[in-house]
């Protein structure tokens, strides 16, 4: 009877786990042909330091800027808005992958910018940008 149980929590869990998998890549799409029609030149998507400590979602070029994008996907705005997430911790890896990026590129760090779209799964899906949303500085350490 517990060994019944146990698969059934685990083919539970491990379905939970590719719809939100399925929901981010959606959210990823929608972000990377929704930020086209703005006029972004998308030149990389979930881009991954060497060292596996950072990964950037979208990668474009927004005119002279070249813009680092954190894409946060939710079924519904229920607990506020999907850019919440984004928290100091998870800004400073993005940071750090994009100098990573903009240094093998040969990108003068200046022209970096971070934006946030948030994607919500609605039966019509909404997106929103924030161009600019959070500094190239490395965020304090907690301590």
């Amino acid at each position: 009877m517990y060994k019944l149980l146990d698969n059934l929590r685990h083919w539970v869990r491990r379905r939970r786990w590719n719809h939100d998998r399925a929901s981010g890549r959606r959210g990823e799409d929608l972000a990377h042909r929704f930020l086209r029609r703005q006029g972004y030149v998308i030149v990389a998507r979930n881009y991954r330091t060497r060292s596996g400590s950072g990964e950037i979602d979208l990668i474009g070029w927004d005119g002279e800027a070249l813009a680092f994008v954190e894409v946060k996907t939710r079924a519904s705005e229920e607990f506020g808005p999907p850019d919440r997430a984004v928290d100091q911790q998870k800004r400073a890896r993005v940071i750090l992958a994009s100098r990573d990026y903009a240094r093998r590129a040969g990108i003068d760090w200046r022209k970096a910018r971070f934006d946030l779209v948030n994607v919500v799964l609605d039966a019509q899906p909404r997106i929103t940008l924030n161009k600019d949303a959070f500094s190239r500085d490395l965020p304090p350490r907690a301590g």
